[in-house]
């Protein structure tokens, strides 16, 4: 079985350069100029609807970006190490997106919710694997010695 691929600085520009696109998007897709797609009867609960898609859209992608600018910068040797283990760390997920709020909003803007959970999913998986690196796994041979320890105990 071979090892899995680490971080590179090539990795992490080419999800930067994809994050600020779709950055982007989302600045483009919660424009509240006024017009919604699927105002429907109430129109204040739509309003409502797209500023809490919007708020949450906007804080995935934000705390995407700023893992994936950490990582520049311990690419950069701005940051060492032990500061980017300490500070670097990804915020867990935000709460998903309801339902009745989506349903509320137009495919276009669904879409692009859809996108960043992704995206977001995508980095906190990458997030996950790096620290994985350096939390303590007992070797086999130690699981084995306490494992006969507890036995030669009972006995």
């Amino acid at each position: 079985m071979s090892e899995p691929a680490d971080l590179s600085p090539t990795i992490v520009e080419s999800l930067y350069c994809e994050a600020l696109v779709l950055a982007d998007e989302v600045r483009a897709a919660f424009d509240l100029s006024g017009r919604l797609d699927l105002a429907g009867d109430d129109e204040d609960l739509a309003r409502v609807a797209l500023s809490c898609e919007a708020l949450r859209t906007t804080t995935r992608m934000m705390h995407a970006i700023a893992w994936l600018l950490n990582q520049r910068a311990y690419f950069a040797r701005e940051l060492s190490e032990f500061q980017l283990r300490q500070h670097g760390r990804l915020p867990p997920s935000q709460p998903g997106s309801s339902e009745e709020h989506m349903a509320m909003l137009g495919p276009g803007t669904q879409e692009i919710i859809l996108r960043t959970e992704r995206f977001h999913a995508r980095i906190a998986r990458l997030d996950t694997a790096w620290r994985e690196r350096f939390a303590m796994h007992p070797t086999a041979i130690h699981r084995l010695r306490e494992r006969l320890g507890r036995e030669m105990g009972a006995v």
